[in-house]
């Protein structure tokens, strides 16, 4: 089995490297790229390093992914870099994977932070036995307009300045609003909040006795990208070393269908890679976008819809799983940054999650 470590934690004052391992808007919307750079000076006291990445066009990352690979690889190796943050996710950052020394990673492990597309990326560190971060994404979570939330700064700090992240709570209200970063006024507003009714709590773990705690080490992300990787078939793990983990998903701002879901969770049970977690943890599903707004009630009906479909597979396929939702990880507001790869212990009867490493 895979020997896990987590890479050493920042102090006041580190210098943090800014890479594009999948896009980067910087040249898009240079004021929101500007306002993720200050933020992590000013409410985090470290000192932002821009790779040569970080600032390229979109259509120039796509056409040079090996560019990309390798600011992933030289931030790794500066011994001078105290963590990694992606500029934000992207859709095509499994094209950098052919061309990554894994060995770079594995000799030199940083803390890395990011979500969605950098799932990509989280795979291959996984694969080296590091623990990175989903959340930490330059503009999703430090350009967050208006200022940044409470409970994102407080995980945040515990992800980057501590050797144990904890116990995680709810977030007390959420947001899947967005505000258009083409508008520089939006920088000074707040999205729209809405309380947060908290977990839920479903599958063979909803009424268990507490000596039935699972506890296992955190794989998954994006399911769009786990689906994605799922097709390569070049970088998962070898299905042993999923015995016994805990499995994240969350959904992007590409709300796919119930129908998506239901496929991709299909394929992971046909597989016989579902029936191999102890446990699975669903991030807050995004439920609307800038190009498909839609009423709460609708965006309720949505959320319902997946997790029915969730709730369906891991029962048809892992019955005794317990399986958590809406949880502050992924595409909603606050997030916590969890740990991937850290070893996540989840207890049903006191309805607590924990995470180590």
């Amino acid at each position: 089995m895979t020997d896990f470590i987590l890479p050493p934690a920042l102090e006041s004052g580190d210098d943090v490297a800014i890479v594009a391992p999948g896009t980067s808007l910087a040249t898009v919307f240079p004021d929101v790229y500007e306002l993720g750079l200050e933020r992590l000076e000013s409410v985090f006291g470290l000192n932002p390093v821009e790779f040569p990445t970080a600032t390229k066009s979109p259509e120039w990352l796509y056409d040079h992914p090996e560019a990309r690979a390798k600011d992933v690889m030289d931030a790794f190796a500066d011994t001078d870099i105290a963590g990694v943050i992606a500029v934000i996710g992207g859709a095509d950052q499994v094209r950098i994977l052919p061309h990554l020394d894994t060995d770079v990673l594995h000799e030199n492990p940083t803390r890395f932070y990011g979500i969605s597309d950098n799932t990509n990326l989280q795979m291959a560190l996984w694969n080296e036995g590091i623990v990175s971060f989903y959340g930490g994404c330059l503009f999703a979570e430090f350009a967050m307009q208006g200022s940044m939330h409470e409970y994102t700064v407080e995980y945040l700090k515990r992800a980057m300045f501590e050797d144990s992240f904890g116990e995680l709570r709810p977030s007390e209200r959420f947001t899947d609003e967005d505000l258009d970063w083409d508008d520089p006024e939006n920088l000074h507003e707040r999205r729209e909040m809405e309380p947060n009714p908290g977990w839920e709590w479903r599958g063979g773990g909803s009424t268990v006795d507490a000596d039935e705690t699972v506890t296992g080490r955190t794989w998954g992300g994006c399911l769009a990208v786990v689906d994605q990787q799922l097709s390569v078939n070049r970088y998962l793990p070898p299905v042993g070393e999923l015995d016994g983990a805990v499995l994240l998903l969350e959904t992007s701002e590409e709300l796919p269908s119930e129908f998506d879901v239901r496929w991709t969770l299909m394929g992971m049970g046909e597989r016989g890679l579902l029936s191999r977690f102890s446990a699975v943890l669903v991030g807050r599903a995004k439920a609307r976008a800038v190009e498909d707004q839609r009423p709460p009630e609708e965006r309720a009906a949505y959320r319902e819809r997946q997790r029915d479909a969730i709730t369906d597979l891991v029962g048809e396929y892992n019955p005794d799983a317990p399986v958590v939702f809406d949880l502050d990880f992924g595409h909603t507001a606050p997030v916590a940054p969890i740990p991937v790869g850290g070893k996540a212990t989840v207890d049903p009867t006191e309805e607590r999650i924990t995470f180590e490493y």
